[in-house]
């Protein structure tokens, strides 16, 4: 049974490319909403721990919770746990609090940054959430391909413009060069002419 699920979800994930569309609009929400869920657990669980823990206590939520030799469901058990720290960590926790405080200061008294930062968060989630950090080349190739594969005629008429505008200055190119010849083959005529000259001479 569970080898026949386990074949039916990998043609399943395998087909993506050929889903409709609103599933993978589904899917693709949930995996966004899942990975900020996980990313913001993280972080709460270390603000909360660093908070405490600077008042010599170890705290965390949800202690378990990345054990891996745990089941699913004892991965969540217990729903905290409280220790008092080990001897010998003062001067740690003291350094973590300066840390800690100098950071808030900063967050507070220069506003103008910290708005940048957290703006710049709120774009990147809702730039995640309308699609526009991966583009599905499936869909678009789906969506364009009753679409032509020739260029149209206003492409063309564009290109042929393009070409009539190179002409001239490669017509102007070609006098240069010509010009450029013709001033060599004097210079040589005459130095020969010098010569042959001199030869008389003597």
């Amino acid at each position: 049974m569970m080898t026949a699920v386990l074949l039916v979800g990998f043609l399943f994930c395998t087909c993506f490319p050929i889903w409709p569309t609103f599933l993978k609009i589904f899917v693709w929400y949930l995996s966004v909403s899942l990975l900020i869920f996980i990313f913001s657990l993280i972080i709460t669980r270390a603000v909360i721990f660093l908070a405490v823990w600077i008042l010599g206590y170890d705290f965390w939520v949800l202690p378990n919770l990345f054990d891996e030799s745990l089941g699913f469901v004892d991965s969540f058990k217990p729903l905290w746990s409280l220790e008092p720290t080990k001897a010998g960590q003062l001067p740690y926790r003291i350094g973590t609090f300066v840390a800690f405080s100098s950071f808030c200061y900063w967050a507070v008294t220069q506003p103008s940054e910290f708005d940048g930062f957290v703006k710049g968060n709120q774009d990147f989630i809702s730039d995640l959430y309308a699609g526009k950090l991966l583009s599905d080349m499936s869909q678009q190739a789906k969506e364009d391909i009753d679409k032509p594969k020739m260029q149209s005629l206003d492409d063309l008429l564009k290109s042929l413009e393009v070409e009539e505008n190179m002409q001239p200055s490669m017509d102007e190119e070609a006098d240069e060069e010509e010009a450029v010849d013709s001033l060599l083959d004097n210079l040589i005529d005459t130095e020969d002419e010098d010569i042959d000259e001199d030869e008389e001479d003597f």
